[in-house]
């Protein structure tokens, strides 16, 4: 990561977090009266092949033993009321500006990977990974929807697990690898605007 961005992330991270605080604080008491704890969700991802670091989020699933893997349509019972409203608006994303603070990720760039997809295309992830994982990102902005769609239809940790190793990683890298590219303090800009608009239409 560059200095500029950065600082940058640095800026608007303490910019933003007495707001995000406040809003993240009432999050936390809705889903404690709502649903009980954990209120916040931990798990393990990569800022780059060999570096895991905890990505956190506030908890949108009853929790399950062995639960790993991407989520797919054989999870979606699991989600709670909550968690339903929280994921639409992207709100179950907040915790992640501790994250940034702590230099884990970016405001923008690829979305973190788990440990298995990284180590079962390492080549793909040296690539990707050279910028830091972001709360959002170009494949997340031109994907997202579509990724929903695909992994909606499984039926299995198997199946879920097949379709996004064939049909949404080799995208979201070509997505990924387009912004490593063109990377810069507009284009993040740009994303981030577009991710509050689209964000904002959807609730």
């Amino acid at each position: 990561m560059t200095l500029p961005k950065r600082l940058f992330d640095l800026a608007l991270a303490l910019l933003l977090l007495v707001p995000v605080g406040v809003l993240m604080a009432g999050v936390a008491l809705a889903l404690l009266v709502a649903q009980g704890r954990p209120i916040l969700y931990g798990a393990e991802r990569m800022r780059a092949p060999g570096r895991p670091f905890t990505l956190w989020k506030f908890r949108t699933m009853r929790p399950a033993t062995g639960d790993s893997g991407v989520s797919g349509g054989d999870k979606m019972a699991r989600i709670t009321g909550p968690g339903r409203f929280l994921r639409r608006t992207r709100l179950d994303e907040l915790p992640q500006l501790f994250n940034i603070l702590k230099g884990d990720m970016s405001f923008v760039g690829p979305r973190p990977p788990l440990r298995q997809y990284v180590e079962a295309f390492p080549g793909l992830y040296d690539e990707v990974l050279a910028c830091r994982p972001g709360v959002t990102g170009l494949a997340t902005l031109v994907f997202y929807r579509h990724e929903e769609h695909l992994l909606a239809s499984c039926a299995s940790p198997e199946e879920t697990n097949r379709v996004y190793m064939r049909r949404c990683i080799p995208r979201k890298a070509r997505l990924d690898l387009i912004y490593r590219r063109h990377r810069s303090l507009c284009l993040d800009l740009v994303i981030l605007a577009r991710t509050v608009a689209g964000v904002a239409r959807r609730s």
